[in-house]
């Protein structure tokens, strides 16, 4: 059927599928054609619907009517879509829109597409494009500052409400320290199940031992008929076997099941003994070496059987294609000793010795899986094919037990292989001295290049033949370094020490012109190796020769000074006092140089050599006023007090008016009781170099001499000219605290904070007062004000801390905590302290805590060990204890908890290591340790008097 138009037109014919009508001549034919004619259609574009003349489609164009009822064409289509009504039904509800209320949202508008139902076109693809790629931009702007958020969030989550795993992490990490036995002796979870079904009563079946019938027959009771209460009433049933003749013992009329048993066990004997001897080569069977044999036949090897074969048929294959290759005859040897088959293993690498002949591997590998004997003759064999393998040879010696055998196989192993020298080594090590000096001395002609041979025959040599064979072998071998070093270390062992320097010297000429490159590392460490073996001379002599070889010069000091630490590190002190000493020849007005080898001399040499060494420095560098009181307090370590003066009035004359060497002075004499001498030389600095500090220490001087009026005389004068000066602050209020004058120390105290508001130490002195006459409310309001003043001070927020602790207010204290440990996160001692407010399950958690944050804070790791110790984890406390005091050894705190420690649980060796590093690393600063060495009463106290001291009063209160 042609397709109508609705309106008539020709054009819509066309459009609609009818034959093309001609159109009429007509003058507008001959005009130039449209520009779009020929082109392809716009999208969308629908011929004559701008007019209105749109085609429609017949019945015949979709096909015949379908009722709403009628199964869909798909035979395998699910519930709900099996008839064209459901299909309809499903469309129509996909098309509609969800535009109520529910659905729409302020913000984003409706949850769907309010235009899903139209036709999506190429300009809608376009502009989600554009939309997506602005919504990208937009999402990378604010990504980063997103994330932090997000970021920030979820650890603030995890804070409040921590996962089980975290709760439990401590419990977790103890489980490293459970032991596989303890693991073992968990008991297993019970049984839920009842006891019906734990226990179901199978019908038992329980064999009658022989024994119980012999009994019963021997009793006669000889029973023939079923009990009639057994409701059977009436059945009379003879024993079985009660009648049969053989079974009844003659004589008794009774049946011996004894008897029966022994007869079988006869039997049973004999069948072995048949079975065993008809075994070829076989006769007896051994009951105790059974299992024995039984675990000798179980594979020893981890792999599984089908690896096994398959590695056994790729290695067939390797050897049957390639049957020279000796690694294929190795590798199948050992396949079959490590699954057990030694004698496979054995044929085929005799196989293999058959196949590859030269082939030294294969010998030794053979001489290796056979045994004694047999492996002395597979190596003999070996011998003739490879007369000049020195690994046979050895081998060959190693198998023989013999020493005198030994000697006698490498002998003729060096008849054929006279230029090995592991094997002149090897057969000098078994000969005696006498022997070996001679076998040494064929040794060095046949391979005259090693090094070794000329030192061993140099060695056992005298010390005029030494000489020679070290001349003979420098000839022979003009670039090695250790023939010199060797000859330099037989000259000093012989007393000649003017040749040392002499010979180390020429060394260094004679290896430059025969063009080996001076090693500067190799040549320290050939002086280290000399230092262990007791060769100083030459130790020194070989740093002075090699100490300035390839340096640049503004590197000199820095890289001397590394080299001496380096060689102190490794033990060789008298190395590193050469480059100290050479070093000092160089640089003789540089203190820091002079420095270090007074340390040096100090831990490692004797107070002679140290008083020795400042002389010399106190004279190249006299304004060094460290120097001059090194020198003088070992003076008086050495009670040698006349020296110590003098050395110090020395100083005075080259450092005049210096306050340290005034102190030092005033130190000495009052440590030895002559306390006018003091008083004057105070009274002088006072005069000639009044500083703050030399008026402290007056003021100090009266106080413990119990001069408490000329001391706050003293005072008040200092603080006429050092009013910004907190310690004459301190001091003063101390003494009235001393008196009994609250008032008057509060007032000291309250002036003192008026002029250094950033003391923090004249903070709480203030606030302890007003704790201590009771006050807990001013103290409160003075800690706060300080923490107003001084912004992120530890010290104030510990003291808050501890404040409502001593109150008995331990919430209060817990929440300072918390914000003490934000504004100061860092803070060793508020961490430390922290861990002991918790309670004893969470203080192995907050301890880790502390330790992420402050991982190497003295403080916190003395907690840890304070911790260990109170979990009587003894080891692990002694670990940490060591560890906190070789990372702050002047904290004294330390040092007295480690001593207390060592006093419940250590050793007096162990005591006494720890107070005597404590008396060497001279504590200063610590909590509990201030208290003591700073009391009046001690000031005269060595430091293994304040250590006691201080661990007698720590109390295991954690």
């Amino acid at each position: 059927m042609w397709g109508r138009s609705s309106a008539g037109g020709p054009g819509a014919a066309g459009a609609s599928g009818g034959p093309p009508i001609m159109p009429l001549a007509s003058p507008l034919m001959g005009k130039k054609k449209k520009p779009f004619l020929g082109m392809p259609a716009p999208l969308g574009y629908v011929p004559g619907l701008g007019r209105g003349a749109t085609g429609f489609t017949t019945r015949s164009d979709i096909g015949p009517a379908r009722d709403a009822n009628d199964p869909v064409d798909d035979r395998h289509a699910p519930p709900g879509k099996r008839t064209v009504g459901d299909q309809m039904k499903k469309n129509q509800d996909d098309d509609d829109e969800d535009l109520n209320d529910t659905n729409y949202d302020e913000f984003n508008g409706y949850a769907g597409s309010l235009f899903s139902s139209g036709p999506y076109e190429k300009d809608d693809e376009e502009a989600d494009a554009i939309y997506a790629a602005l919504d990208k931009r937009m999402d990378e702007r604010r990504k980063e500052r997103r994330e932090l958020r997000e970021k920030e969030e979820i650890e603030k989550y995890r804070m409040e409400r921590p996962k089980i795993q975290q709760q439990f992490s401590d419990l977790k990490r103890k489980l490293a320290e459970v032991s596989e036995e303890e693991w073992l002796s968990i008991p297993e979870v019970g049984d839920a199940r009842n006891k019906r079904q734990r226990n179901p009563r199978y019908e038992k079946l329980t064999p009658v031992p022989d024994s119980f019938f012999s009994k019963h027959l021997q009793t006669g009771e000889n029973h023939t008929s079923v009990d009639p209460l057994q409701g059977l009433g009436g059945l009379n049933t003879p024993y079985p076997g009660s009648m049969t003749p053989g079974l009844m013992t003659p004589g008794t009329g009774e049946l011996d099941m004894r008897k029966i048993g022994q007869a079988r066990n006869t039997l049973m004997d004999m069948r072995l003994s048949q079975v065993s001897d008809s075994v070829s080569g076989q006769t007896v069977v051994d009951p105790k070496g059974y299992l024995t044999d039984l675990n000798s036949m179980i594979p020893t090897h981890g792999g599984d059987i089908s690896d096994i074969k398959k590695a056994r048929l790729l290695l067939k294959s390797v050897r049957e294609t390639n049957p020279h290759h000796p690694p294929a005859w190795i590798a199948s040897a050992r396949l079959e000793e490590v699954t057990g088959k030694l004698q496979v293993a054995r044929n085929l690498i005799m196989k293999g010795t058959e196949m590859c002949p030269k082939s030294e591997d294969v010998w030794l590998e053979a001489a290796r899986l056979q045994p004694g004997d047999t492996a002395k003759a597979v190596v003999a064999q070996a011998v003739r094919h490879l007369p000049q393998s020195v690994r046979i040879y050895i081998r060959a010696a190693e198998l023989e037990t013999d020493v005198r055998a030994k000697k006698r196989v490498l002998r003729k192993a060096l008849e054929n292989v006279s230029k090995s020298v592991r094997l002149w080594k090897t057969a000098v090590e078994l000969e005696e001295p006498e022997d070996a000096r001679i076998m040494l001395s064929r040794a060095v002609e046949c391979c005259p290049t090693s090094v070794e041979l000329w030192l061993a025959l140099a060695r056992l040599e005298t010390y005029e033949n030494a000489r020679r064979v070290l001349n003979k072998a420098r000839e022979n071998i003009p670039t090695d370094r250790h023939i010199w070093i060797t000859a330099a270390k037989l000259e000093e062992a012989n007393g000649n020490t003017q040749m040392v320097d002499k010979i180390i010297d020429r060394a260094i000429t004679s290896l430059h012109a025969n063009g080996v490159e001076i090693n500067r590392e190799q040549w320290i460490q050939d002086a280290e190796e000399c230092d262990k073996a007791g060769s100083v001379a030459t130790c020194q002599a070989v740093i002075r020769a090699v100490i300035g070889i390839g340096i640049e010069e503004e590197d000199r000091k820095h890289t001397w000074m590394e080299d001496a630490e380096s060689c102190v590190a490794h033990g060789a002190l008298e190395c590193a006092r050469a480059i100290y000493a050479h070093a000092l020849q160089v640089f003789p007005s540089k203190k820091s140089v002079w420095l270090r080898a007074a340390y040096f001399e100090k831990n490692h040499g004797t107070r002679e050599s140290l008083e020795a060494l400042l002389q010399r420095a106190v004279a190249h560098c006299p304004k060094a006023e460290v120097l001059w009181l090194m020198g003088a307090k070992s003076k008086w370590l050495a009670e040698d007090v006349p020296a110590a003066r003098s050395i110090l009035a020395l100083a005075f004359q080259a450092n005049p008016n210096s306050e340290e060497i005034w102190l030092a002075a005033v130190k000495l004499e009052s440590e030895n009781n002559e306390y006018e001498r003091a008083r004057r030389l105070l009274a002088k600095a006072r005069s000639s170099a009044p500083t703050a500090r030399v008026f402290m220490k007056s003021v100090k001087l009266e106080w413990v001499l119990g001069n408490i009026d000329a001391a706050q005389e003293l005072c008040t004068e200092a603080l006429k000219h050092y009013e910004d000066f907190p310690k004459l602050w301190m001091m003063r209020g101390q003494i009235e605290e001393q008196c009994e004058n609250m008032d008057k120390a509060r007032e000291a105290y309250n002036q003192g904070l008026k002029k250094c508001p950033h003391s923090v130490a004249l903070w709480l002195l203030l606030s302890r007062l007003e704790e201590r006459v009771g006050q807990l409310t001013r103290a409160r309001a003075i800690l706060e004000k300080a923490r107003l003043k001084n912004p992120q001070s530890p010290e104030l927020w510990l003291e808050s801390v501890r404040l409502e602790f001593r109150a008995g207010l331990k919430n209060i204290s817990n929440t300072l905590m918390a914000k003490a440990l934000q504004e100061c996160p860092n803070s060793g001692i508020l961490w430390a302290e922290a861990v002991f407010l918790e309670a004893r399950p969470q203080r192995k958690t907050k301890s880790v805590d502390a330790l992420k944050k402050c991982e190497h804070d003295p403080h916190v790791l003395l907690a840890v060990a304070k911790l260990f110790w109170s979990e009587r984890k003894i080891t692990k406390a002694r670990e940490w204890f060591l560890r906190t005091v070789k990372i702050e050894p002047d904290l004294g705190d330390a040092w007295a908890l480690f001593y207390k420690f060592e006093l419940q649980h250590g050793t007096e060796e162990q005591q006494e290591e720890v107070r005597k590093r404590c008396e060497n690393a001279e504590p200063r600063h610590g909590e509990l340790w201030c208290a003591e060495s700073k009391h009046v009463l001690n000031w005269q106290k060595k430091t293994g008097e304040i250590l006691a001291l201080v661990a007698s009063k720590i109390k295991n209160t954690f």
